[in-house]
């Protein structure tokens, strides 16, 4: 198979190199799968997450798990595509599928990264209302002038180690936020591995899913985990780097599984527990003040903003793929199809945020918007994966497909179930 370097990753690449599998090794593949897992903390997992937990306490946790396991095996399946070919979703797309397929499929990916955007910069512009009282419509502005600077400007390896960096604050933010409540632990355990689906929940339930599994993230995670291709022109050097990623997506994830359900594990003990609804972020956070403490609703918006800005990010990189994929290109940020991209993502966003009146719910769809597209995404993944002709003899296994056609199924079948809901 005939692998080119991308012109985004092509400092990354030392053909005299080879992986070796040592614990220490394995660090320096940790990195695509966190730019990953920082897509789905973001603001719109926020409001979805705090509206699960307000409005029913434990019992949505199991969502959080099953989209994290559906979210492992696809940012799996999908790594192994930019892996073995060399290309994203959107590039493989364009090549391998007839034009009305892949320009459908893709007009709607890009739909989603804007929805997507849309979240990142709204939620990082409630943030700085938070801390700041600075006016929404002025924090978007800000947020999305942040994100041109660092997306422009700055190196792939720097916004890597930038995100990780985030995540990390993120993580440690909500570890704090739970040690100054009272965690049902017993009731937690059950409801994060026993399904169940309250009356009037769907909405909710499906703003979980697509704030978890998020179809930018897969074209994303097909894009920059090239940037730990290594040799691959050696067979073995392959096998090995698709070992390395299953770690750095496993830990991803789990990261990630362990922050949302940390968000919806806060709202239950502290709103559900009395039995005090939230509308609002800046609602969540002035209701933790006489809660749990003053520090607990600074250490919240802190979380938040980083949250919002490291997401913005991501999304704005996805964007560019997605557009520049259709093009047969590949992603970077000094090409004009990239770039393209990116300004789509973020202005079409920033346009819809000036027109909203309900930011909270405006989040919360958002998220809903993207678990309506993610059946496509995932089934134009599975056909790619599945081939040959596009994977060689890296194509799916017959009980991989098999896996990834149940996961596009439960999610199809849940959008049936919501657009039930407003029938």
């Amino acid at each position: 198979m005939n692998i080119k370097p991308k012109s985004l990753f092509k400092d990354l690449r030392r053909k005299d190199h080879k992986p070796r599998m040592e614990a220490l090794q394995i660090f320096k593949y940790i990195g695509p799968g966190l730019l990953v897992t920082v897509g789905f903390i973001d603001p719109g997992n926020w409001a979805s997450n705090i509206a699960a937990g307000a409005e029913y306490g434990y019992t949505l946790l199991w969502m959080v798990t099953l989209s994290t396991i559906m979210l492992i095996i696809l940012q799996h399946n999908v790594a192994h595509l930019g892996i073995a070919t060399g290309l994203c979703i959107s590039e493989a797309a364009t090549r391998y599928t007839p034009n009305y397929v892949s320009k459908g499929v893709l007009i709607t990916a890009m739909m989603a990264s804007v929805s997507t955007s849309l979240a990142e910069i709204l939620g990082g512009a409630i943030a700085l209302n938070m801390l700041f009282k600075i006016p929404i419509p002025a924090g978007s502005i800000l947020m999305v002038v942040f994100v041109c600077i660092m997306v422009f400007t700055n190196s792939y390896r720097l916004i890597e180690k930038i995100i990780v960096g985030f995540v990390s604050i993120i993580g440690l933010s909500f570890l704090y936020e739970l040690s100054l409540v009272d965690i049902d632990w017993a009731q937690a355990g059950v409801s994060w591995v026993t399904p169940s689906i309250p009356q009037g929940s769907i909405m909710i339930i499906m703003s979980v899913l697509g704030a978890v599994v998020m179809p930018h993230n897969l074209f994303l995670h097909s894009e920059v985990i090239q940037s730990r291709q290594w040799n691959l022109e050696d067979e073995k050097v392959i096998k090995k780097q698709l070992d390395y990623e299953f770690v750095d997506t496993l830990f991803s994830m789990i990261i990630g599984w362990a922050i949302n359900s940390a968000m919806i594990l806060l709202a239950a003990a502290t709103f559900f527990k009395h039995s005090t609804p939230v509308n609002e972020l800046q609602k969540a956070q002035s209701l933790l003040t006489p809660l749990v403490g003053k520090s607990s609703s600074i250490v919240f918006a802190t979380a938040l903003l980083f949250a919002g800005a490291a997401s913005t990010i991501t999304s704005a990189m996805a964007g560019g793929s997605i557009f520049a994929g259709i093009f047969k290109e590949p992603y970077d940020a000094k090409d004009n199809h990239s770039r393209v991209g990116i300004a789509i993502s973020l202005v079409a966003a920033l346009i819809i945020i000036f027109l909203i009146q309900n930011p909270f719910k405006a989040l919360i769809i958002s998220q809903m918007v993207l678990s309506i597209q993610l059946p496509f995404t995932i089934f134009m993944q599975i056909y790619l994966t599945s081939s040959k002709k596009v994977m060689g003899k890296y194509a799916n296994t017959l009980s991989t497909t098999i896996i990834l056609l149940t996961i596009g199924a439960i999610v199809t079948f849940l959008n049936v179930l919501l657009f039930a809901s407003f029938l």
